[in-house]
């Protein structure tokens, strides 16, 4: 039996299984949603499946599939409907739920269906747009937005407000609230203007370009969930046999969950009334805060601790969990260095720590796969964008150099020495020169004072050079947990 709502009531009820009412199918359409990605399917489409089943938002929504691979098939088999393993730990204690997402009503082909996409354009019951097309994305080019369909992200949706203006003549009631996932820092600010060049591009009346400024509110966010998409195998077998029924569209993510939306309006926030279903969606002023404990806490968690692991033979990030030497070097580098790093007046020590918290329930997920070798893809970039920051605020708030901080820079550069796992970093070829030509002191002196690399000297930071060389050595002298072992010796007495 496959999933479609026509077998929904042929569908046993199990434990942890929830299983939609009947009538969300009959509720309107109200989201346009660019995108099918399984981090839409697993955090906006869950927030609204959870309000629609408590009777708060009351509306569905059509997917636009913009890319030309792969095909709508299996949404329209299944009606949109999928199902979402949802496993991980909460304040220490392991986390499962099973639900049935019926929030889509249809997915439509943006190539084979653009017509039909442009008629929901006049739908007065569609108040709001998502995106998750990747950073690239979110780019300006020279598109026509009369073709069929459009090119780029931007000139489909700059075609379907277009339409809408001309349909409503432009009234104020017809704006929509625009909110891109795209992992870029002011994601909706960047979408608004790239669409107010493209209309001038495209030599659009001014009319309408202030219509698009005035009355659509384009809304800054934040998204935060690992979602790694389907089961593998052998745990799709077991799910599908135990639910009774097969699912070609059955996605898992971890149970933590953050859509963090900026908007001032009260009217924004009367519209995403799924809000209200769920504390993991958050609409404030400003979600800055939220970023930089994403950025800090999460991602330069895992950057810092990176190499290290990696060298050390673990695998993957439940695997160093696991080992208490690693698990506690990962545990103190956060609450030890990196929340006295950021709390300020924008975070407070409380709300760091309660964030930090659950990071490392995340940290420690027995069922999610995360790998340190894709966690170091791109490594230099991410070094600069999420850990010399924090080394920087340490080292101005304490004078002193961050001891965990250090340790995994040093990993870092080890890490981009060593030739076993080949780095797929984009400074690969300036690290593999500098190794080929120089002594360890000298590269850590030249890579430190890099202003290109980094934004900033840090060979002027007091011991960072010395420190960083020291524990190269006793790395390559005598392996990374031997060095981790001597730390936690030193400040566990």
């Amino acid at each position: 039996m496959k999933l479609s709502k026509h077998q929904i009531k042929n569908i046993t009820p199990e434990p942890g299984l929830v299983i939609p009412d009947e009538r969300i199918f009959e509720l309107p359409e109200k989201v346009l949603q660019f995108g099918t990605g399984v981090l839409l399917r697993g955090l906006p489409d869950y927030f609204i499946d959870k309000a629609n089943r408590n009777g708060i938002f009351n509306g569905r929504i059509v997917v636009i599939k913009s890319t030309s691979k792969g095909s709508t098939d299996s949404f329209s088999q299944q009606d949109g409907l999928y199902t979402h393993c949802i496993k991980g730990i909460e304040n220490g204690k392991k986390v499962e739920e099973t639900i049935i997402n019926s929030s889509i009503s249809c997915v439509l082909s943006a190539t084979e269906n653009w017509n039909d996409i442009l008629n929901y354009a006049g739908n007065p019951a569609m108040q709001i747009i998502i995106s998750n097309t990747t950073e690239v994305g979110i780019t300006l080019t020279d598109d026509d937005i009369h073709l069929s369909p459009p090119q780029s992200f931007p000139g489909k949706l700059l075609a379907f407000l277009y339409k809408r203006y001309k349909i409503f003549n432009g009234t104020d009631e017809s704006g929509m609230i625009i909110i891109p996932t795209e992992l870029i820092t002011d994601n909706g600010t960047k979408l608004c203007s790239i669409l107010i060049e493209l209309a001038r591009m495209n030599k659009l009346e001014d009319e309408f370009i202030s219509w698009l400024q005035a009355s659509n509110h384009f809304c800054n966010s934040l998204v935060d969930r690992i979602v790694p998409g389907a089961l593998n195998d052998t745990d799709k077998l077991i799910t599908e046999k135990k639910l009774g029924y097969t699912d070609d569209l059955m996605i898992m993510s971890e149970s933590f969950r953050l859509w963090a939306i900026e908007s001032k309006s009260k009217k924004v926030k009367e519209i995403l009334s799924f809000s209200k279903a769920d504390d993991g969606v958050i609409i404030e002023d400003d979600i800055e805060k939220f970023r930089e404990l994403k950025l800090r806490v999460l991602n330069g968690t895992h950057t810092a601790s990176c190499a290290l692991a990696i060298l050390a033979g673990f695998k993957t990030v439940k695997e160093a969990m696991e080992d208490p030497a690693m698990g506690s070097f990962i545990h103190d580098l956060v609450m030890h260095e990196t929340i006295p790093a950021i709390s300020n007046g924008l975070i407070n020590s409380q709300e760091a720590s309660d964030f930090a918290h659950k990071v490392l329930d995340r940290f420690r997920n027995l069922f999610l796969e995360h790998k340190w070798l894709s966690i170091a893809m791109n490594y230099t970039s991410k070094m600069q964008a999420r850990n010399i920051s924090l080394l920087e605020k340490y080292y101005s708030k304490t004078g002193k150099i961050p001891a965990l901080i250090v340790l995994g820079f040093t990993g870092y550069l080890l890490f981009m020495k060593q030739t076993i796992y080949k780095p797929e970093d984009e400074k690969a070829g300036y690290f593999s020169n500098l190794w080929a030509s120089n002594d360890t002191n000298k590269v850590i002196d030249m890579v430190i004072a890099n202003e290109s690399l980094w934004g900033t000297d840090l060979s002027l930071l007091t011991g960072f050079a010395q420190s960083v060389k020291e524990n190269f050595i006793s790395i390559e002298k005598e392996g990374v947990m031997p060095v981790i072992n001597r730390y936690l010796q030193k400040t566990r007495v």
